[in-house]
């Protein structure tokens, strides 16, 4: 299950997010996106988890909790009608 996470602190790593999703269940891949010239976080970014059961306990629990001083926005991604999964042109919405 892929799921979004909004409003990250600034310098949130990876590994920060890992120790707090990883709660709710197997974690296959993070990724915080980054300006490609600063190397800065753009404050969102992606989560799969394994299982549907637990991405949804995931989100249920940690949308609108408080972060490292921050109100996160998590919500699961849906491919757009007509697109792979992971969708070739990176392109996804949120429920």
């Amino acid at each position: 299950m892929d799921i979004y996470v909004g409003n990250l602190p600034e310098k949130i790593t990876e590994e920060d997010l890992q120790k707090v999703f990883e709660f709710f269940g197997e974690v296959e891949i993070i990724s915080i996106i980054r300006d490609k010239l600063t190397g800065k976080s753009k404050e969102f970014g992606f989560i799969e988890m394994s299982h549907r059961a637990e991405g949804e306990a995931a989100i249920k629990a940690m949308d609108g909790k408080e972060f490292k001083k921050r109100i996160l926005k998590v919500r699961e991604v849906v491919p757009r009608s007509g697109e792979r999964r992971s969708g070739s042109s990176g392109r996804r919405h949120l429920l």
